[in-house]
């Protein structure tokens, strides 16, 4: 599990039971869909006595472009039953994400064309030109360690995906890297650029 779930009390005192069993449900999602970045879960039983002790559970994923959340009203007595059932629905949701992301980087591998715009050697980074847009690329994702032969105008094909800001670059991989290699080696890389809200 590359996250740490986050659990939350509310109107009640922590119950370890509950936190491990939030662990062991939150243990499984990698299994669907491996790029989970958070896991906050909250528990709360109602102040109202006529509530009759219901819980409810909150539980959100923090996801490639957003997030997914699954709200359960208070309906059930047990505790324990009331997280798993939550959990039931938020796999559910992630499969139908992880599912809609494998459609989408399938439809747009290969298939776009760009320019590197912006190139930060330093902080291993830059922004290519497609489409009329800007989109990020950070160094791990220019195949064939081919990053460092990037220049400002080179010309790279690549898979267009979600990122935690907005559209990123993925499989970035350069046209004709042999011309491009040459034509690099006479032209200087300009001074890397930084942009706020960049991050690898």
């Amino acid at each position: 599990m590359t996250f740490k779930p986050q659990v939350t009390f509310r109107n009640m005192e922590k119950v370890p039971e509950l936190e491990a069993t939030v662990w062991k449900e939150a243990g499984g999602l990698d299994r669907f869909f491996d790029r989970i970045t958070s896991c906050h879960v909250a528990i709360e039983q109602p102040r109202r006595q006529e509530a009759g002790g219901l819980y409810h559970v909150r539980v959100s994923l923090g996801v490639p472009g957003g997030e997914l959340v699954v709200d359960r009203d208070p309906t059930l007595h047990n505790a324990g039953r009331a997280v798993r059932e939550a959990f039931r629905d938020m796999r559910r949701q992630l499969q139908d994400y992880a599912q809609r992301m494998r459609g989408d980087t399938k439809r747009h591998e290969g298939a776009l064309l760009g320019t590197v715009t912006e190139l930060s050697p330093e902080g291993g980074f830059g922004f290519l030109q497609a489409d009329g847009r800007g989109v990020y690329f950070h160094r791990n994702s220019v195949l064939a360690g081919h990053f460092d032969r990037l220049r400002i105008g080179s010309r790279v094909r690549f898979a267009d995906e979600a990122g935690e800001k907005g559209a990123q670059a993925s499989s970035v991989r350069l046209v004709r890297p042999a011309r491009q290699g040459r034509r690099s080696a006479t032209h200087a890389v300009l001074p890397g650029t930084t942009r706020e809200g960049a991050t690898s």
